[in-house]
């Protein structure tokens, strides 16, 4: 018998799980939110030096772009940030389990989440990049479709953009586009990543069981989709400076959401795999 036949036959006899999701109340996104600012109070240094990563890591992208002549592709990579945003919370669940833990979480506990499950992570990772390159394509062909090809000075497309009605359309369309394609985002992710950093899981068990979150709590969970963008929208309008606070909170939060969604347990012989 060679190797991967072995391993073949090893993962074959391996105990299953059973995937639970849980229905909530449209009252649990609060306290989803009020568990995130208190674990955050428990780890305020470790919590804000990482939001600082992230903060420093965006304000030099923003300088970045300017410097290239790139600037016209702030708008769009500000509003992709929600696609990328699950991912810049693992760091955050590592800090959320140290707690769990009863133990100091420290800047490795955040740096370092993501080894354990690195592969799985990564597989998520390029799920949610294949949105953001979507997000992208759909504001470059808006662009051209209502400003054309010359791109104007920054003055006057920002001016326009809130001024003429091919301002306004393309915001309005660029709305509902971007819209549908962060909510196809959440709902693949909202509860996938946290539960991959917790479980022996391949992505695609850890996407169906974030799709069935929202599926089996729709209302409660297009209310903390609305939270979760209505905090990144005011941490981007600080100048990113309160992204500091806002992604380590939310972060926390969602880790809690997760707790509060998905129950899993070893597969019971003549059970269903998921329920």
């Amino acid at each position: 018998m060679n190797a991967a036949t072995a391993k073949a036959r090893d993962a074959s006899a391996a105990p299953g799980v059973r995937i639970t999701i849980q229905p909530v109340g449209m009252e649990r996104p609060r306290a989803w939110l009020a568990a995130g600012i208190e674990d955050f109070r428990q780890a305020a240094a470790v919590s804000l030096a990482y939001g600082m990563f992230w903060v420093g890591l965006s304000i030099a992208v923003t300088v970045g772009a300017i410097y290239l002549g790139l600037w016209h592709w702030l708008l769009p990579l500000v509003a992709g940030f929600m696609f990328i945003g699950p991912l810049v919370a693992v760091g955050s669940y590592g800090i959320s389990r140290a707690l769990e833990a009863n133990r100091a979480p420290h800047l490795g506990d955040a740096f370092g989440a993501w080894r354990p499950h690195a592969g799985q992570l990564a597989m998520m990772g390029v799920m949610m990049m294949i949105f953001f390159m979507a997000w992208i394509r759909v504001a470059t062909l808006l662009f051209a479709l209502f400003f054309g090809f010359e791109v104007p000075s920054p003055d006057a497309l920002y001016a326009a953009l809130l001024t003429t009605p091919q301002g306004l359309g393309m915001i309005a369309v660029g709305t509902v586009l971007g819209s549908v394609l962060a909510f196809g985002a959440f709902a693949i992710s909202v509860v996938a990543i946290p539960t991959l950093m917790d479980q022996d899981l391949t992505f695609m068990e850890g996407i169906e069981a974030s799709i069935r979150s929202v599926s089996r709590n729709f209302r409660p969970m297009l209310l903390w989709a609305a939270i979760l963008t209505g905090c990144v929208l005011v941490g981007v309008l600080t100048f990113y400076i309160g992204l500091a606070l806002i992604l380590p909170v939310l972060g926390f939060a969602s880790w809690h959401a997760y707790e509060d969604l998905v129950v899993v347990k070893p597969q019971e012989e003549g059970h269903q795999l998921h329920s």
